[in-house]
């Protein structure tokens, strides 16, 4: 089994906040959703602080500067600055000034964080295809984007420019439920032109590398709640990842999971960086057992026995399925199973 909840040590028997120097942490699905703070954050947040972990906060969403981002976490109670944030806009930035020449017109898709990241890079943002840009960056705008956006976009790149997304998010948590990303944006434009985007942000190696750029992390651990973003990208860059239950990935997609998709933890929420996490070991008679629970793989589906934390039962489910999916996803029944454990 590749990169699962059974197979590195370091955070069992010991705090993960201790285990690791820096979170790398989401923001919208694992410390806020719609704006406020998701239940235990705060609090985590800042215990893990007060015992020496550094907090770097970590989104693709490109709309919002750092400034905003950190003061918008100081007003829910979060000790945070502008440095602490790193955002797609600037990894894609920093892609971008790497192929152009320097001081080039880039045309701006998007909101005023990318703007202000492409002028951090030395390059000038222009609104018109007619502007004369050498290049077309895209991050998401917001809900009141216009679609007129998405024409001067497709008019530059049909001549030839360049085009950069910040990146590739389908959906983002919202206050109401989950809403188009800058990724569905990014589709509208792809279908217009034929063209496919250089993309920056996560699971992607850019957003990585502007990371570890910015926090000097030595022992970082990436903490998400989206297994095609969060823990891709931590597979890719070879740290170690922390799900947290409190966004868009539900048990049966964490089951169904490829190699790169597999957290090395699992936790319900930011909680889980305050404690170890427990073991997930071979059973007596085959399968996984973790707390109370012991899992199978049967021919068909997933088995389920015992009783006690609910996660606990979740992560025996995952060495099984992962185990015996191998490099596949599982396609074993958990119907049943997670059913048991209501998650």
């Amino acid at each position: 089994m590749s990169r699962s909840v059974r197979t590195r040590p370091e955070g069992r028997g010991q705090a993960l906040s201790e285990a690791y120097d820096t979170a790398l942490l989401d923001l919208d699905g694992v410390v806020y959703a719609g704006g406020e703070a998701i239940a235990h954050a705060v609090d985590s947040l800042a215990a893990a602080r007060e015992g020496g972990m550094h907090l770097a906060y970590v989104t693709n969403n490109a709309l919002r500067t750092p400034d905003a981002v950190a003061e918008h976490l100081t007003e829910l109670g979060i000790q945070a600055a502008a440095d602490d944030v790193i955002t797609s806009a600037q990894a894609v930035a920093r892609l971008v000034a790497g192929q152009v020449p320097a001081g080039a017109r880039v045309l701006v898709i998007g909101g005023e964080g990318l703007r202000v990241a492409l002028r951090e890079r030395g390059l000038t943002p222009v609104e018109s295809a007619d502007d004369e840009p050498v290049a077309v960056v895209q991050g998401y705008g917001g809900p009141d984007l216009r679609w007129s956006r998405f024409q001067e976009a497709s008019y530059a790149i049909a001549r030839g420019l360049p085009w950069y997304a910040s990146n590739t998010d389908l959906t983002i948590p919202s206050a109401r439920g989950i809403a188009p990303g800058n990724g569905a944006a990014v589709e509208v434009v792809r279908i217009a032109t034929g063209a496919e985007p250089q993309v920056a942000g996560k699971p992607l190696p850019p957003m990585h590398r502007e990371t570890i750029l910015r926090t000097g992390a030595e022992r970082p651990l990436v903490v998400g709640d989206r297994l095609d973003t969060d823990i891709e990208g931590a597979f890719n860059g070879e740290v170690d990842s922390l799900l947290v239950l409190t966004g868009v990935t539900d048990g049966k997609q964490l089951i169904a999971a490829p190699p790169q998709h597999r957290p090395t933890y699992v936790d319900a929420d930011l909680r889980g960086l305050l404690g170890g996490q427990p073991e997930v070991a071979d059973a007596d008679g085959g399968g996984f057992r973790c707390g109370g629970w012991t899992a199978t793989a049967g021919e068909e589906r997933l088995e389920l026995e015992g009783d006690g934390d609910a996660l606990d039962g979740l992560r025996a489910l995952c060495a099984a399925a992962w185990t015996a999916a191998g490099d596949g996803g599982c396609t074993l029944d958990a119907e049943k199973a997670l059913a048991r454990l209501g998650v």
